[in-house]
């Protein structure tokens, strides 16, 4: 079968300096569930987290940067750096690039404007009443609404 990233591009998601292990972990099995290559985090190191029930670690990798010149210098070639982040593009609005890493801030700093002044595109969450998520459910949002812009892969094609 076609491989996945040939008709669905790739992306991995990560979180900057996250101040909770539970939150990787939660992030790591939702990013395995809605396809993503792997995950990673930049500064803090995970231990295996007590929240991904679904052993997700032992299937898409995650990978550790010390700060975010480590983790530019790692970008795969021709792919977009996209921030989500408060007062960017709001996530209807944002059409996901096919080749991507996305990099949510941490639950207390979110990202520093220099690292947001480096990225290709920033995207916003909407929301009713506050404007901050907890960063693991910001990331599951994103990659489903990532989903829904590439339907239709299976595991399969993973």
């Amino acid at each position: 079968m076609e491989s996945n990233n040939s008709t669905q591009g790739f992306f991995e998601i990560g979180i900057a300096n996250p101040a909770h292990d539970e939150n990787i972990g939660t992030l790591w099995r939702s990013a395995y569930q809605l396809g993503a290559s792997g995950i990673f985090t930049i500064g803090k190191a995970q231990a295996k987290p007590a929240s991904d029930t679904s052993h997700s670690w032992q299937k898409i990798p995650y990978r550790r940067f010390q700060d975010f010149d480590q983790l530019k210098q790692a970008l795969p070639f021709s792919t977009q750096l996209v921030a989500i982040e408060m007062n960017g593009t709001p996530l209807a609005q944002f059409v996901h690039p096919l080749r991507c890493v996305y990099l949510l801030g941490s639950e207390h700093n979110g990202l520093s404007p220099t690292i947001l002044s480096q990225c290709h595109a920033v995207v916003s969450l909407e929301s009713i009443r506050s404007a901050s998520y907890n960063v693991a459910v910001a990331g599951s949002i994103l990659m489903y609404h990532r989903y829904l812009q590439y339907p239709g892969h299976t595991e399969t094609d993973l």
